[in-house]
């Protein structure tokens, strides 16, 4: 047997049209997929279009589905659902006519929903498929207020005030009957109130009120006159029977007195006779007991006089331990704050030495480093430098020696002049003063140093100093002698 063999063309093309087809059949798989829809137990399905005939062979307009699922041909059929979810109408129906010619006010409301019944259902998809929640009430709305008003018009004010359950039927039935017409179904009806402008219901409350209160008053008179004839026959039947029981009871009494007199002597004579035997083993009792509660005693004294010793002896040593671990513990810690005072007054000095050594190293080296710059600024010349220095400082110097003679009050200096060759010596005594306080180039020259020409020279004079004259200079004497 031999193998076909086919050509690379033919072996590609057979694959493609493979693919093709997988192709063409995942699409229609997903297509039938997604057409197929399933209806919720809370909606109506209603699939519109090409829907098939009915069983009088007319075309039918929709198809409804409730629960379960269908398949929706493509480019045929369409869908949509119906909201099965009540609805609650607030009818507030006013000035109805009734038959007797009154106007009344009957507020209700009225529930109703979609109806799941076979034609009703297909009468909703007819007329409701493409209205909300909001028109489908305005259009139930309608329908009950006429139906009301047609019932209110056929029945008596009190056939409606008092057979509410008549009212509800004929409002369920023909009401209910109108809705089914667009494909709904009433689900409840609540009546809150009825009411009319004349007061014809409010009088018709009051007469049958004011008839119970006296059918009321009525049954309660007879009552309390059966219960007042019952009470006096049974208080007849009470006295009587009373009496009788109270000769039965005195006769009893008295019997029984005399039971009680022969029993209270024989039990006074048993009394006498145990309270004598109970006496004498009370006195043998409080005897022994009293020679053993001395013992007792005696022993607790002797107990309670150790027990003392003990408690004193014991608080005396506890005591001076106590006083002597205080003081050991008092000393050691005056001795640990003296040594802590003393190591900090010791850190504490050698802080401030080493502070103030660095502090005036710190000066040393600022002077040295500004009197390098001013030899440095007088070009090498060190003896400028301290022309330089000392011309700074002579204003200093100067007040130093004004300073030596500023405090001193001339006022408070007597002086007695005995007047030389004609004239007075005062004036000599005041240079001689002044001529105390070394000159400014005496005081250099006291240090070793000359001052710069540049601030004058001395002159030579040949001058001897001036004398001073003796002079007895003291405090204010007393009062001078008066002339004779």
């Amino acid at each position: 047997m031999q193998l076909l063999s086919l050509s690379p063309a033919a072996t590609g093309g057979i694959v493609a049209v493979v693919v093709v087809v997988v192709l063409l059949l995942l699409v229609l798989i997903v297509m039938l997929a997604t057409r197929y829809k399933k209806c919720p137990s809370d909606k109506v399905m209603v699939i519109y279009g090409k829907v098939g005939k009915a069983s009088d062979g007319t075309a039918r307009s929709s198809k409804c589905i409730h629960g379960g699922a269908a398949f929706i041909v493509p480019f045929i059929q369409g869908y949509s659902f119906l909201d099965l979810a009540p609805i609650s109408i607030q009818i507030d129906l006013k000035n109805a006519l009734s038959r007797q010619n009154i106007r009344i006010d009957v507020p209700s409301r009225f529930t109703v929903a979609i109806s799941t019944e076979a034609g009703v259902m297909q009468n909703a998809a007819e007329r409701l498929r493409s209205l909300n929640i909001n028109e489908i009430q305005r259009l139930a709305e309608d329908i009950i207020f006429g139906q009301l008003r047609l019932i209110i018009a056929t029945m008596d004010i009190e056939e409606i005030n008092t057979n509410r359950d008549k009212f509800l039927e004929a409002v369920s039935i023909n009401v209910e009957g109108e809705l089914k017409k667009i494909g709904l179904r009433l689900i409840n009806v609540n009546v809150t109130d009825i009411n009319d402008e004349s007061g014809y219901i409010e009088a018709l409350g009051k007469e049958a009120a004011a008839k119970a209160i006296n059918d009321a008053k009525k049954s309660v008179a007879e009552k309390n006159r059966d219960g007042s004839i019952g009470e006096a026959d049974a208080n007849t039947d009470m006295r009587i029977k009373v009496a009788a029981a109270n000769s039965k009871a005195i006769d009893g009494e008295n019997e029984s007195k005399v039971l009680i007199s022969q029993s209270n002597a024989r039990l006074r004579e048993a009394e006498a006779d145990a309270n004598r035997v109970a006496q004498s083993a009370e006195f043998i009792a409080q005897a022994r007991a009293n020679e053993e509660a001395y013992k007792a005693e005696q022993q607790a004294e002797l107990e309670r006089a150790k027990r003392e010793k003990a408690t004193l002896e014991a608080d005396v040593i506890v005591n001076a331990q106590i006083q002597k671990q205080k003081a050991e513990i008092e000393a050691e810690a005056e001795a640990e704050r003296i040594r802590r005072r003393a190591q900090g007054e010791a850190d504490a000095a050698y802080a401030k030495r080493v502070a103030d050594a660095k502090g005036q190293l710190e000066i040393l080296s600022k002077q040295a480093e500004g009197f390098g710059k001013i030899i440095a600024a007088t070009g090498g010349k060190s003896d400028d430098a301290v022309k330089m220095l000392i011309a700074d400082k002579i204003e200093d110097l100067v007040a130093k020696q004004v300073d030596a003679v500023k405090n001193l009050h001339i006022d408070k200096v007597t002086v007695w002049d005995n007047m030389k060759d004609g004239k007075p010596t005062t004036a000599n005594f005041l240079s001689g003063m002044l001529g105390a306080v070394p000159p400014l180039h005496e005081l250099f020259k006291m240090n070793g140093m000359d001052l710069p020409d540049y601030l004058g020279k001395v002159a030579e004079t040949t001058d001897e100093p001036n004398q001073i004259g003796a002079a007895k200079v003291e405090k204010k004497a007393a009062k001078p002698k008066a002339d004779k």
